[in-house]
């Protein structure tokens, strides 16, 4: 009896906390799944480890400078080909036996090695929240082109793709997209004017990297899934509505003409969505724990609160105004993050950052990849010129 070949992936950002999730579904699954490529930006030890468990025929380490370190670590597995700097990522992704990508990497850097995974005709498994808030048209617009299978990583996004499978073109009323509400939910403006990073990295139920536990504090996280959504399933910003959702069971859910809700549940475990993507239609047994509706907490909902947490309410307008301001106000919550997180600015710095940015930057209506490298450089130069940071060493 023939073996069914192993579907091949490619992970941008193993190292992350999408990566590692991912790569615990191989392991559980190896019978299906093989990690071709592995890559990270700075952790290189764990890369090692890493590949030393999985054996991909490649790994890349975007940051040169961890290079010679990383082959030495390697010296022992000379069938694993070795590769440094940003052209090696961008180009790992169409490697002839590559079936799917998962885009696990943060920020920006994910945009163009996803959209040479899309030209390249590879499956997207996308965990990457920047490259459809930044150039979503683009994306879509080429994975259209290249025929190519897009499937969202996310929670929230995976839950309201699960919820639409059978539906067809049965009307959609409106998205409900979730959010636990972060540490900082039930704080006055005063008490949040006194939070540190340190605080916000305490998210309540979920196991993220730092970057996006502190955009979930300000509530940005959930600005970029409203345009996610938008995009991923083609419902005007009007018809997304944000809960507050603390217990982080709801994933999120989808309001049909009839009036009918069906919503997807859960434990926090970003492994589900991860191996749904991979493995979609199907659906596999996963290690764990399940879901338990008699031991589960009351589920509570409620609205945001825009006038304190205002990274929400900037992103919702970037997304109706469109063209490259999405791009900026990307751009400038990178750097107003960092900076909060290296203690150089203050919790409410990071939404005037972002509001001051969009302000001082051109509009530019076009959707194509020089706008949004360039719009990114400008909008990264005036928020740390807003933030009174030193230029950034290239």
């Amino acid at each position: 009896m023939q073996t069914e070949k192993k579907q091949q992936i490619c992970i941008l950002g193993s190292t992350g906390s999408i990566g590692r999730q991912a790569l615990d579904v191989i392991r559980q699954h190896a019978d299906r799944y093989e990690a071709y490529c592995l890559t990270a930006n700075d952790s290189y030890e764990l890369l090692a480890r890493q590949a030393h468990e999985f054996k991909p025929a490649a790994v890349v380490i975007a940051n040169e400078a961890h290079y010679d370190a990383l082959c030495r670590l390697m010296n022992d597995m000379p069938d694993v080909k070795v590769y440094a700097g940003r052209d090696a990522l961008e180009e790992i992704v169409t490697a002839g036996p590559i079936d799917a990508v998962l885009a696990a990497m943060v920020g920006f850097a994910g945009l163009v090695p996803t959209v040479n995974a899309i030209k390249a005709g590879k499956k997207i498994c996308l965990a990457n929240k920047e490259t459809l808030v930044v150039a979503g048209e683009l994306i879509l617009k080429l994975v259209a082109e290249n025929h190519v299978e897009l499937l969202p990583v996310d929670s929230e996004h995976s839950a309201i793709f699960q919820c639409l499978v059978g539906e067809q073109d049965n009307e959609i009323e409106k998205i409900l997209l979730t959010c636990s509400g972060g540490p900082f939910r039930e704080y006055s403006a005063d008490r949040l004017a006194t939070v540190t990073a340190a605080d916000a990295l305490k998210h309540p139920t979920w196991n993220m990297g730092d970057k996006i536990t502190i955009d979930s504090a300000t509530l940005m996280n959930k600005g970029f899934e409203v345009m996610e959504v938008k995009w991923l399933f083609g419902v005007p910003v009007e018809r997304i509505q944000v809960l507050i959702h603390p217990q982080s069971i709801v994933h999120s859910a989808v309001q049909f003409a009839d009036g009918a809700v069906k919503a997807q549940l859960g434990v926090p475990d970003m492994r589900l969505p991860i191996q749904y993507a991979f493995s979609f239609p199907e659906r596999l047994p996963l290690d764990g724990e399940h879901l338990d509706l008699l031991k589960a907490p009351a589920l509570t909902f409620s609205e945001p609160r825009t006038d304190v947490f205002r990274c929400l309410p900037l992103a919702i307008e970037a997304m109706k105004r469109g063209g490259n301001v999405p791009c900026v106000v990307n751009a400038a919550n990178e750097v107003a993050n960092k900076a909060f997180r290296m203690g150089q600015c203050s919790f409410g710095d990071v939404a005037d950052t972002i509001e001051k940015t969009v302000q001082a930057m051109s509009f530019d209506a076009r959707a194509d990849i020089d706008v949004y490298m360039s719009t990114d450089r400008e909008a990264r130069r005036k928020a740390r010129e807003i933030l009174r940071l030193p230029e950034e060493n290239k």
